[in-house]
């Protein structure tokens, strides 16, 4: 779990706004951004690129308490959103909320898959993993927010599948009760789609060899002829 801040972040106030202004951060080197939540009007703040971008490096960021520093003081947030260019490897913006101690916060956490080399679906069986799902919303207090959620596969046969009531929940994380009642699949284990592609062949020529019969010969009119 993630009970201490890991991340650290230097920021600055900006009072302008809008796509102008945003251009122009972007243009020096840095990210626009907004902290909202926790009871406090949001501020609009910026970062900077290169810095964040060595941050974002580390998977645990996205699921951490973050640090942002500004002069002399300094606010915990989680992320809640990164805008990314859809080409380049830049970051265009971000949204951070904040938190309070004790009030509890939603944040998508990712899946981690133990036993994928030793399932038995796979190892004895050998079939192939497809994992539907790999992160999952939770909620908890900050102090109890987990870098992961755990799933193992090591008992996991062909044709099956593990469930999100299969997930492992650390003490204070809870799941929203809609996902308790749909309790999706998260991981299964298929035979190997070739095998799967010669089955739906087998199946596609013996609907084709049922459906063609001999064709039905006539019987030529008898001829005829009147005197």
């Amino acid at each position: 779990m993630n009970t201490e801040t890991s991340f650290e972040l230097t920021i600055k106030s900006r009072n302008a706004t809008g796509k102008g202004n945003s251009r122009r951060i972007r243009g020096k080197g840095s990210v626009p951004g907004v902290i909202y939540g926790g009871g406090a009007d949001p501020k609009t703040i910026s970062l900077n690129h290169d810095q964040l971008i060595n941050q974002m490096e580390n998977d645990a960021f996205y699921t951490s308490i973050l640090k942002l520093n500004l002069d002399n003081t300094s606010e915990s947030v989680v992320v809640k959103n990164v805008h990314r260019h859809p080409v380049k490897r830049k970051i265009l913006h971000m949204d951070f909320q904040r938190i309070l101690e004790d009030q509890k916060i939603s944040l998508n956490v990712p899946i981690r898959f133990l036993g994928e080399d030793v399932a038995i679906g796979v190892k004895m069986q050998g079939g192939e993993i497809s994992k539907l799902l790999n992160d999952i919303e939770v909620s908890c207090l900050p102090k109890n927010l987990p870098e992961y959620l755990e799933i193992d596969l090591s008992n996991l046969e062909l044709n099956q599948s593990l469930y999100i009531s299969d997930l492992k929940l650390p003490e204070g994380v809870e799941l929203n009760t809609i996902m308790i009642e749909q309790n999706n699949a998260v991981v299964s284990i298929n035979p190997p789609r070739r095998e799967e592609e010669e089955i739906i062949e087998d199946d596609v020529v013996q609907e084709t060899d049922d459906s063609e019969s001999p064709a039905d010969e006539g019987t030529p009119d008898d001829e005829t002829s009147s005197e």
